[in-house]
């Protein structure tokens, strides 16, 4: 299977990165902005598992077009089977001292970003066959869950995220693209912990990082455009 997944250089998509690399059938394509940081990745999935996994360093924010490396990996394959859009930023702001430069950062990276990088793959995704595109999304853009003050910019985004896949399922489904998303709760990931210092997540990255891998391989043919909550607290 050919993989993508964004925000693969700490957190989630490190781990879904590394178990994804346990099968070598899969080729893997690992995007973020920190190269270094993907580097290690890479030496981390060959020496353990033998996969050679593909690293970009890409910045979702910014022109495609202009990423030279990013097309160039694209240009050798037909398909993209599985396509997990987990990068993400959180800004934690107080309402009245959020800046509109940490709105239109927060918005690029978590709701344009992937809308770019998924109309840039799209053929792929339709040639494919059985493509399945995973957002990673939080608990606090449903409607009705707990809110948090400082987190109203993420909030939002995320909640955007979760409308678009809605959206996207429905407009996909003739060309067999089927679009789901995960609502995360607390998982101990630095992110989280950025948000959330004094709490203490009980699911690792490791631990929900194969629950997404599995869910992305095996759970297609019975979800589509659904908003999957996976937690078992709020902080």
């Amino acid at each position: 299977m050919n993989i993508i997944v964004t925000g693969a250089s700490r957190g989630i998509g490190y781990d879904v990165v590394l178990e994804f690399s346990k099968s070598r059938d899969n080729r893997i394509i690992a995007i973020a902005r920190d190269y270094d940081k993907l580097i290690e990745l890479q030496k981390k999935c060959f020496e353990n598992y033998q996969n050679k996994i593909e690293i970009v360093k890409f910045d979702i924010t910014t022109d495609l077009i202009h990423n030279n490396e990013l097309l160039n990996v694209l240009k050798e394959i037909e398909t993209v089977d599985i396509f997990i859009n987990n990068a993400g930023i959180l800004i934690n702001k107080k309402f009245e001292d959020l800046s509109q430069e940490d709105w239109s950062l927060t918005f690029a990276t978590n709701v344009f970003g992937p809308i770019k990088l998924i109309k840039l793959i799209y053929p792929k995704l339709k040639n494919s066959g059985f493509a399945h595109i995973v957002n990673i999304s939080s608990i606090g853009g449903l409607e009705r869950s707990k809110k948090f003050s400082g987190l109203s910019a993420y909030s939002a985004s995320k909640a955007a995220l979760i409308n678009l896949t809605e959206c996207m399922a429905e407009e996909f489904l003739e060309d067999n693209i089927f679009c789901n998303c995960l609502s995360l709760g607390a998982i101990n990931t630095q992110m989280f912990k950025e948000a959330f210092p004094s709490y203490n997540a009980e699911i690792s990255s490791a631990e929900i990082s194969k629950f997404i891998c599995d869910f992305s391989k095996n759970y297609r043919k019975f979800f589509n455009g659904k908003v999957i909550p996976i937690a078992v607290s709020t902080p």
